[in-house]
């Protein structure tokens, strides 16, 4: 992960307490996937992993080192999303895999924090040497900032006369004896025919001279360090006249070299320096007279935070980085809308394929996502999946982000609802798109609930508002009947980058919407232990024509797989609703369908032809209206 050092992205340092007391939870879940620990001998399923071994070395070295308590973060030292198999030390020391968690070990007592899409997976994959901690009480670990975390906890425990120090050794992988090795995979740089070439110096002369955003990469390199995100660790640190790229340089080809010009010292060559001497090299430069640092507080973490003097420390929310690459020129903004056309036609496939497969009784979760990744790989400039597929009928689907395993695979039927989360990453773009289906008869509350959700899909996607927006309200429709999702509505998309990229979405700690910028939108519903829908596209904001208003801002959905018909009441929709679903399926009939008839998927094009017949343009008068819904904006001016 390609990071501005002087926008450090900072190590993480694992902390640890002298004192820590946690609170215990609440029995778990009674069920048979779930563990009981109540039960005399305690209950546990073939998913839950034994810890008690790495528990007891791991408190073997807390003793020696008069550690009362130790607390061990789920990311990696880039602040990760997704990591390397290396980096889940939370994973190893408690079984449990999801992707946000905090867990605290003491000499008596072992708890893990996580949020409510993780409770029913920590139940199943944890041993009872673990309790769980739902209530998100203890100095409410999972909310603060990573940069504010130590600083936070420290302020915490002092207020209960406790101590926190950090430790320079990790010892979760002191006590890792078989931890996996870092990738030998080469770095590697991107066609220039999916970049635009622009050089560093405009990079410095916007940021430094003109102060004005540009969008672009700094290196256009990427490697294969972690799993369905093609990042390499890395700092950078750039100057007036300098660029250092700190990486494990035995990963470096002689071709990369000499498109990096590493052998030179003009202020457009970077300097290769090696990936574990950032600190020194940091602290060194930081030395010199009248340097400043310019850092993003989101994304830097305390350890190299701590060696810059407040005097010539220079923050912002988010580094100049992140919200550059937000915003994508015209190169990026049509190669990613390609790849989507691409990306449409596996999703078509694997839509196609399981309508016919389904009511033959052998597909099961597993399958379909296995048949999905097929589809893709067959694309051009595919690099494999984006993320792990969520492949989810009936109950599973109600968790929202559960993804198969060999032990709770079920199999599909005609009498459940199916949800499929799913992406690719393509040379030229990043693709994510989730589709919800009905092979038999939905009940009515199902075909509502789908029906509401779509709503809120398309009133986001058709909503014209100014540029500077941040938030948004998509789920108006499923309020007024009692209905919610608990996840966010959407997030940033990359150029064969990260599926999920901040700091872009709706959410009110993003940055407003600018023309250029790529965000899901993605309401849902979840039923307990019933099923699930989600409907998901990528969209690309696009300045829109108004009568009186400039600088207004509209989405232009560039996901391009229909919805399912059977469970559209098209009665709950009003007319400007039906007219947007109808424009959105003549967009797919003219993008998508040339390309599956390039790829002789005649039986795959018909398919889509008659999923995509426009609906008839009537609505309920009682049905929601672009006037009606609340659309709430914060404006912020840049600079």
């Amino acid at each position: 992960q390609t990071a501005l050092t002087y926008c450090v992205v900072l190590p993480l340092l694992y902390l640890c307490a002298l004192l820590l007391s946690v609170t215990s939870v609440g029995a778990a879940a009674n069920k048979q996937a779930e563990r009981n620990c109540s039960l005399t001998p305690p209950y546990l399923p073939s998913t839950a992993v034994n810890t008690s071994l790495q528990l007891q070395q791991l408190r073997e070295k807390m003793q020696s080192l008069r550690i009362s308590a130790y607390i061990i973060p789920g990311t990696d030292a880039h602040l990760s999303e997704y990591i390397a198999s290396r980096d889940a030390r939370l994973a190893f020391i408690t079984g449990f895999t999801g992707s946000a968690g905090t867990a605290v070990v003491t000499q008596s007592k072992a708890v893990l924090w996580t949020d409510s899409r993780y409770w029913v997976q920590a139940e199943r994959q944890m041993d009872c040497n673990w309790e769980l901690e739902k209530d998100g009480s203890l100095c409410n670990l999972l909310q603060f900032p990573p940069l504010e975390t130590y600083q936070n906890y420290a302020s915490y425990l002092e207020s209960s006369s406790l101590h926190l120090e950090p430790k320079a050794v990790n010892l979760v992988d002191v006590v890792w004896g078989d931890r996996p090795p870092l990738s030998s995979e080469s770095i590697f740089r991107l066609p220039d025919r999916v970049i635009s070439m622009i050089f560093f110096l405009i990079l410095i002369v916007h940021l430094f001279v003109c102060s004005l955003p540009v969008s672009l990469w700094l290196f256009n390199l990427r490697g294969n360090d972690i799993p369905y995100n093609p990042f390499f660790y890395s700092y950078t640190l750039l100057t007036l006249n300098e660029i250092w790229l700190f990486v494990h340089t035995e990963r470096v080809t002689k071709d990369v070299e000499e498109y990096l010009t590493a052998h030179c010292s003009d202020p457009l060559c970077v300097q290769l320096k090696p990936y574990d001497s950032v600190l020194r090299d940091l602290t060194t430069y930081i030395g010199q007279p009248g340097v400043k640092v310019w850092i993003g507080t989101e994304y830097t973490n305390y350890a190299l935070y701590e060696i810059i003097p407040q005097e010539k420390l220079i923050t912002s929310t988010y580094s100049p980085v992140l919200t550059s690459k937000a915003v994508k020129d015209q190169t990026e903004e049509q190669v990613l809308r390609d790849a989507h056309v691409r990306d449409a036609v596996a999703v078509i496939q694997l839509l196609m394929w399981l309508e016919k497969a389904v009511p033959q009784g052998n597909e099961t979760e597993l399958s379909a996502a296995e048949y999905v990744n097929k589809c893709r790989s067959k694309q051009k400039d595919n690099r494999g999946p984006s993320f792990e597929t969520i492949s989810a009928s009936g109950a599973n689907a109600a968790l929202a982000h559960y993804s198969p395993s060999v032990e709770t695979n079920r199999r599909l039927t005609v009498d459940e609802m199916y949800l499929v989360d799913s992406g690719g990453q393509y040379l030229d773009g990043t693709t994510d798109i989730t589709r919800t289906v009905h092979w038999g008869t939905p009940t009515p509350m199902q075909k509502e609930a789908f029906t509401r959700v779509l709503m809120g899909n398309i009133e986001i996607s058709r909503t014209v508002f100014p540029s500077g927006t941040r938030e948004m309200l998509g789920r108006r429709a499923l309020w007024e009947v009692g209905l919610n999702y608990g996840h966010g509505t959407g997030h940033g998309v990359g150029n064969y980058f990260g599926v999920h990229e901040w700091p872009v979405g709706f959410q009110t700690n993003n940055i407003p919407f600018r023309a250029g910028m790529f965000t899901s939108i993605e309401p849902g519903y979840y039923k307990e232990n019933d099923f699930g829908i989600r409907i998901e596209d990528i969209a690309v904001t696009v300045p829109a024509q108004t009568k009186y208003g400039n600088n207004y801002l509209t989405f232009d959905t560039v996901s391009l797989v229909p919805y399912d018909r059977k469970l559209i009441d098209i009665a709950l929709l009003s007319s400007e609703q039906l007219q947007w679903l109808n424009n959105y399926y003549m967009t797919i009939r003219q993008l998508v369908g040339p390309e599956l008839v390039k790829q002789g998927l005649h039986e795959e094009n018909d398919w889509m032809l008659k999923n995509t017949d426009p609906f008839p343009e009537f609505g309920s008068s009682a049905s929601i209206c672009s006037s009606s819904l609340t659309l709430i904006f914060l404006n912020w001016t840049f600079v």
